[in-house]
């Protein structure tokens, strides 16, 4: 049985571990940079601290860095992670995902429950797709992307590396989402958005420019 520990002990960790539960993955503890947090139970699992906490587990586990929503936080675990010699996770796909077999998802990717992948889609590492999206033929999905519930791209979109889509967005198609871009709930995306801005509206417009990722 596939053994794992989660970065982050909040409510998307939280969902990670449920993903697992759905999946019949064992999951062995959350990390947590706040030494408060150390030695409590979230969901009755324990929070083990960092990874120094868990040396000894090194060759046992695998480790999901995205229980985490924040793209800038998956990508510092990941490489703090990685740097430590602890393995990455595989890609956690609930089994209620309908997905090609011509599709590639990343190490460290998630995808949850109620999501359409069609064809000839890439999806790079530690990406999040949450619950009930849809997505479209020859989309690209870069490293550290998250993509929250109810989001809908349509075919041959590309998403940036770090790109935040909010909740119940629509991406039309062939557009590009910039690289550490964060797109606001709700929008509807007919034109390529720049990286590191945040857009939002119907349709989405560029709101501000925001501070290097």
């Amino acid at each position: 049985m596939r053994k794992i520990v989660i970065w982050g002990s909040g409510g998307h960790a939280r969902e990670v571990n449920w993903l697992c539960e759905e999946m019949g993955v064992q999951v062995l503890g959350f990390l947590d940079e706040r030494p408060e947090m150390k030695g409590q139970l979230v969901n009755e699992i324990p929070v083990l601290g960092t990874l120094d906490d868990i040396e000894s587990m090194r060759h046992e586990v695998e480790i999901v860095c995205a229980g985490v929503g924040s793209p800038a936080l998956k990508k510092r675990f990941a490489y703090d992670t990685i740097r430590s010699g602890f393995h990455i996770a595989a890609p956690l796909i609930h089994p209620r995902v309908r997905l090609s077999r011509r599709n590639i998802v990343g190490q460290g990717s998630m995808i949850c429950e109620g999501t359409i992948l069609t064809d000839n889609i890439r999806i790079g590492s530690h990406v999040i797709v949450n619950r009930s999206t849809n997505i479209s033929h020859d989309t690209v999905i870069d490293d550290y992307v998250t993509i929250a519930p109810g989001v809908n791209l349509a075919g041959n979109v590309t998403l940036g590396e770090g790109a935040y889509i909010g909740i119940g967005s629509s991406v039309r198609e062939k557009c590009r989402i910039g690289c550490w871009s964060i797109i606001g709930g709700g929008a509807f995306v007919k034109d390529d958005i720049p990286d590191v801005t945040m857009a939002a509206g119907v349709p989405a417009v560029v709101k501000k420019r925001l501070d290097k990722a």
